[in-house]
This record gives C-alpha cells, sequence and structure tokens, in this order.
C-alpha cells in the first residue's frame, strides 16, 4: 500500500540520488531505431521523466506493482515515448522483442526478496552495450531500521504486526560486482560505489514524516483499518526516533542516509 502524496514530501533529498546514478550512464544505448528503457519500479513517474530527458528519442516504459502509483504515474504519459504498465519486479523479465537498452531502477529492488536471482536473466536480455543501472539504500543498519524491528517484536506488537522487519535485503558495491561481473557471454564492466547523504529535515518528526513514505508503509498497511493502533505504533516509533536523531540548536534534524550505486555494461 503506496501513498505517493506522502513519498513525494520528501521529493528533493529523494531526488538526489536518482539523478547521481542517472549522471553516470553511458550516453549512447544500443536500439534501433531508438533505445528502448525501462524503469523498473517507476513509483509516481518522477524517474521516468528524468529518463525522458536524458534521452528525448527514446522509448520508456516505467514498471511497478502499485496501482497508486501507476495512478499517479498515468500523468506522466506520453504517446509513443513514455507509457506505464503494472508488473512485479520480483517476476517481471524482459521481453525478447523488446531488446531494451536500458534497466533503470531508483530506490525499488530492496523491496523485491531475492532480486540479484533475476541478474543472469536480465543481463541475458541486454545487447552488447547494454546497461543494468540500479540505485538501493544501504541503510539497513540504521535506528530507522533497527528501532522499527526491536518495536515491532516487542510484547505489544509482535503479534499484530507479524515479527520483525526484513533485514539487510542488499549487497554491498563488492558484492554486486561479483555477481555481475561474469554474466552474458564476455562479461559486464562494473561501476559500483557507496555514497552516504546527509539529509537535514524539518519540521516535527521529520525522520518519521520520512519514514511514512517508504520503510514503514507495511506498518501502515497492517494497522490501517484500527486507526487507535496505528496512532498509539507511530507515537512510540516517533519517541524511539526523536531520540536517535535529535534537532540541532537550529531547528535542523541531521539525517544519514546510506545508498548502494551499481552500474553494469554489457560486453
Amino acid at each position: 500500500m503506496w501513498d505517493p502524496e506522502q513519498y513525494l514530501r520528501h521529493s528533493g533529498p529523494r531526488l538526489r540520488p536518482l539523478l547521481d546514478l542517472l549522471a553516470h550512464v553511458p550516453d549512447d544505448l544500443p536500439g534501433s531505431p531508438r533505445p528502448r528503457i525501462a524503469d523498473l519500479g517507476c513509483g509516481p513517474g518522477g524517474p521516468s521523466q528524468a529518463l525522458a530527458a536524458r534521452w528525448p528519442g527514446a522509448h520508456i516504459t516505467g514498471y511497478d506493482s502499485s496501482p497508486q502509483m501507476l495512478a499517479e504515474a498515468a500523468a506522466h504519459t506520453r504517446p509513443g515515448r513514455l507509457d506505464f504498465a503494472r508488473a512485479d519486479l520480483a517476476h517481471w523479465r524482459p521481453d525478447p522483442d523488446e531488446r531494451f537498452g536500458l534497466l533503470f531502477s531508483n530506490a525499488a529492488l530492496h523491496w523485491v526478496p531475492g532480486h540479484p536471482e533475476a541478474f543472469a536473466d536480465w543481463i541475458g536480455a541486454l545487447p552488447a552495450g547494454g546497461v543494468l543501472a540500479f540505485q538501493v539504500p544501504g541503510n539497513f543498519d540504521a535506528p530507522t531500521h533497527t528501532l522499527l524491528t526491536e518495536l515491532r517484536g516487542s510484547p505489544r506488537w509482535r503479534d499484530r504486526l507479524g515479527g520483525p522487519a526484513r533485514t539487510h535485503p542488499v549487497l554491498d558495491p563488492a558484492g554486486y560486482a561479483a555477481l555481475l561481473a561474469p554474466l552474458g557471454p564476455h562479461g559486464c564492466d562494473i561501476d559500483a560505489w557507496e555514497t552516504t547523504y546527509l539529509h537535514r529535515l524539518t519540521g516535527p518528526d521529520p525522520v518519521l514524516d520520512w519514514t511514512k513514505g517508504s520503510t514503514l508503509r507495511p506498518v501502515l498497511a497492517r494497522l490501517k483499518d484500527d486507526p487507535a493502533a496505528r496512532d498509539a505504533f507511530l507515537a512510540e516509533y516517533a519517541a524511539a526516533l526523536r531520540d536517535a536523531y535529535p534537532p540541532g540548536p537550529d531547528g535542523v534534524t541531521a539525517f544519514p542516509f546510506r545508498r548502494v550505486f551499481v552500474i553494469a555494461v554489457r560486453r
């Protein structure tokens, strides 16, 4: 259950990693008469628009499993240039007839259990010079996640919320590089790195507000029919986050956020 409006409340900081990833993708993509691009986990359409601006002649399709996100993204449709389709990335594979030159994913693959298992099929479907480029959060040891795991597993909530949240659903840059480098008949050239952004957030409980757009979505979905329980859970989580991320004297809350970036170019 996704809320595009809540997700976009922090659109500025969320956009920065997308642009940093995009800046490292090669300009020339294979594809005739024009490149074909897949935006995997397109959300409300922001990444897809950035791809359309970078490659104005390409045909781009944004894929997402959330009807709410796709409804928001549909407003950005450009017939023949930019369209959107529903797909579960756990099972999505490129159509051989499409011959995508770029498979691009911004902050989505960490929601897909076992996503590295798809890499062989994805790279195998790319032509020579085709690119797989993605970034995923790498902050699963941060207080936002460890405190949420502790709270979900506490006596008050563990029966209601089904136990602890997932941990470590992504690899580090070296782990992704080791998996991707040998794929394809001639292997891949790899560019992999990590960056920790320091987001400076303002307003009441700004880290809680951030997590409502992403990390907290599974919890909020389970409590959506019980507003009193939802509010009680959020109050407990907010108090823990305030201790972990206190505002500075200027009222600004420093929120470090590590992300992992990977670009694989098929030889």
